[in-house]
């Protein structure tokens, strides 16, 4: 594991999709989709280098690094969706889920995707404004070092001040002790007082059922 100064918190950090974590008092994740003009970051600001809005294209790369995080999280059979519905549910008519990515030189001349971030948003009731939840955050294994998760992740702060939005959270492996080290760094905070519930499988189907 690297220095949590640079990527740490690039792998693994995050757990499986659907794991909003209850945050802040009052905050109840959710998919709410964002304003028209929200879709892409809106600042004139010109980005890092390498770092963008992930495009129809990268669906097959974004799939294939989350097929790598859940091998690090010791899920490796875990993931179900697939390129179809990927594509379908970044880049449909209406999108609830974000992503960016940042692209990594290889010397040649040419580049491919080093990592990703896909995000969506919530909200918070107290605050009367919306927040994104960062579900997964990656990067490939030999491009660490570079200081592209930290990127990653900044980017989605910026936009969250652009826009008003009160809050960026994400939920973090109890093991990631170097993550939690860079998280803690940045000036975010465990919510000590919260713990995560999930209905799923037969359970959930059997309580969504039920007379």
């Amino acid at each position: 594991m690297e220095s949590p100064s640079t990527d740490s918190l690039t792998v693994g950090t995050l757990r499986r999709a659907g794991s909003s974590r209850p945050p802040a008092a009052g905050l109840r994740p959710g998919s709410s989709r964002p304003p028209a003009a929200g879709l892409r970051p809106d600042s004139s600001r010109p980005p890092a280098a390498g770092l963008r809005p992930a495009a129809r294209d990268d669906v097959p790369a974004i799939l294939e690094l989350i097929h790598e995080l859940a091998v690090y999280e010791r899920e490796p059979d875990a993931v179900k969706t697939t390129v179809p519905v990927l594509e379908a549910q970044l880049f449909g008519e209406n999108p609830a889920i974000f992503a960016h990515v940042i692209d990594d030189a290889d010397g040649t001349g040419s580049s491919r995707i080093a990592g990703f971030a896909l995000w969506f948003l919530n909200y918070s009731t107290w605050e009367g404004t919306h927040g994104i939840y960062l579900e997964d955050l990656y990067v490939r294994p030999e491009t660490r070092g570079r200081g592209y998760g930290k990127l990653l992740l900044a980017e989605l702060a910026r936009i969250a001040v652009e826009r008003g939005y009160a809050r960026v959270e994400w939920s973090v492996l109890k093991w990631n002790e170097p993550s939690i080290g860079f998280y803690r760094s940045i000036g975010a905070v465990p919510m000590e007082e919260w713990d995560t519930f999930r209905l799923t499988g037969g359970a959930l189907t059997s309580f969504g059922t039920a007379p």
